[in-house]
């Protein structure tokens, strides 16, 4: 029996689900608050439990016409330059999990989801079209839109993001808390870099209270590099969790101009490749981290009706690259339970809840500690270099993760 799906949110979890659930028989509509459906950001990486997904839905050919296939991950000390280990991906990687390991600019991924949900009849997209209220009794969930209307549908999924607005009135748990730090993203055409600065590696920079990373992306033309910053004096917290400071930061806003001089006066006391690097890039976007804590339960993701899925359920930090691809992987076991018309929407969403709420508390655990590790100072970060460099891919690579069918 086809249901009807109203999903909240049009980024790249958005979509996702909206392809996973159209392929598994649902009608879907997709309410996203922008004028149109676009994505901003710089580039994302992709492991090999993501681009396995997005290969079974037949995107292979469009993923391989924007994406970047870096041949290693390297690990180097800011301050030294010295490498410390190399965890080897291309072919390597594709034999060991089935799939490749790929890079791609957020944007170009976005667009791939588009097109391809764009191409399922039975989906409907709104544009400007803000959910501003839901309500949900035993057999139908209702959203009101600001512009659009009304509309009833058989269940609700909230991708709408880390400010989700589904997720407040689901769990009212409050709103997501600022971390102390800061990431600062550039997106640089490779030509316009000197050459000893261009590279088709993913390379990770650790530092005091820092890290930097770098890696390829549409095809290895552009030079994705963030750099992330622990604390930042001119931040506080209101009761609230918002940003106040002097500057008058939106933590909502994750796509601020700015000139990097934090970023660079951090970086003061690094290898000179790595100054070069971020002294050659002129355009700097800064964003304020928030989360919450890992998911403890089920029902944080799935209470009757309506479930939450990528950011809107559980927010991770950037230290373990999975953000996006545990919004991916969420959209396919929801598309899998759906599937099955057999039990009913509340079952199917507490099959999904069951399957994914370990899994999703286990990578962002892992991402908080990965950032103590990649931001170690004294014996600490003594230790972890030593480990690196005798352990090396052992350490650096991640069966756990990267075997994981997406469920």
């Amino acid at each position: 029996m086809s249901r009807q799906v109203l999903i909240a949110g049009g980024g790249i979890g958005g979509l996702a689900a909206a392809l996973a659930c159209a392929r598994a028989g649902q009608r879907v509509q997709v309410f996203e608050r922008a004028a149109q459906f676009a994505e901003i950001g710089a580039g994302i990486q992709i492991g090999p439990n993501v681009t396995r997904v997005l290969h079974g839905w037949g995107l292979a050919d469009r993923l391989a016409a924007v994406a970047a296939y870096p041949q290693q991950l390297e690990v180097r000390n800011a301050t030294s330059g010295r490498q410390l280990a190399v965890l080897r991906l291309g072919d390597v990687a594709s034999r060991r999990y089935g799939a490749p390991y790929a890079t791609v600019q957020r944007a170009d991924l976005h667009r791939v989801l588009l097109v391809a949900v764009q191409g399922q009849p039975d989906v409907q997209l709104h544009a400007d079209c803000d959910v501003a209220g839901l309500a949900q009794d035993a057999q139908s969930v209702a959203v009101r839109t600001v512009k659009c209307g009304q509309f009833k549908g058989d269940l609700l999924l909230g991708a709408d993001g880390l400010w989700s607005t589904v997720r407040q009135w689901l769990l009212s748990d409050g709103l997501p808390h600022t971390t102390g730090h800061i990431a600062y993203r550039a997106l640089v055409a490779q030509n316009s870099l000197p050459a000893h600065l261009r590279s088709q590696h993913i390379t990770v920079w650790l530092g005091r209270y820092l890290h930097v990373v770098q890696y390829p992306v549409r095809g290895g033309e552009w030079l994705n590099v963030v750099g992330i910053v622990q604390g930042d004096a001119s931040l506080s917290a209101d009761a609230t969790g918002l940003v106040r400071d002097d500057t008058a930061e939106d933590p909502t806003d994750w796509d601020q101009h700015t000139t990097a001089n934090r970023l660079r006066t951090a970086l003061a006391a690094t290898c000179a490749p790595l100054l070069d690097l971020v002294n050659a890039i002129e355009s700097w976007r800064r964003w304020v981290l928030c989360d919450r804590p890992p998911v403890r339960r089920a029902d944080q993701l799935a209470r009757g009706r309506v479930a939450l899925l990528g950011d809107a359920a559980h927010p991770m930090r950037p230290y373990l690259a999975q953000g996006a691809g545990m919004a991916i992987e969420d959209a396919a076991a929801l598309g899998e339970v759906l599937a099955d018309t057999n039990q009913g929407v509340d079952a199917a969403l507490r099959a999904y809840s069951e399957q994914r709420w370990r899994r999703n508390a286990q990578v962002q655990a892992r991402a908080l500690r990965n950032g103590q590790i990649f931001h170690a100072q004294g014996p600490l970060r003594v230790c972890r270099d030593a480990a690196l460099s005798v352990l090396g891919e052992r350490l650096l690579d991640l069966p756990w993760l990267y075997r994981h069918g997406g469920q």
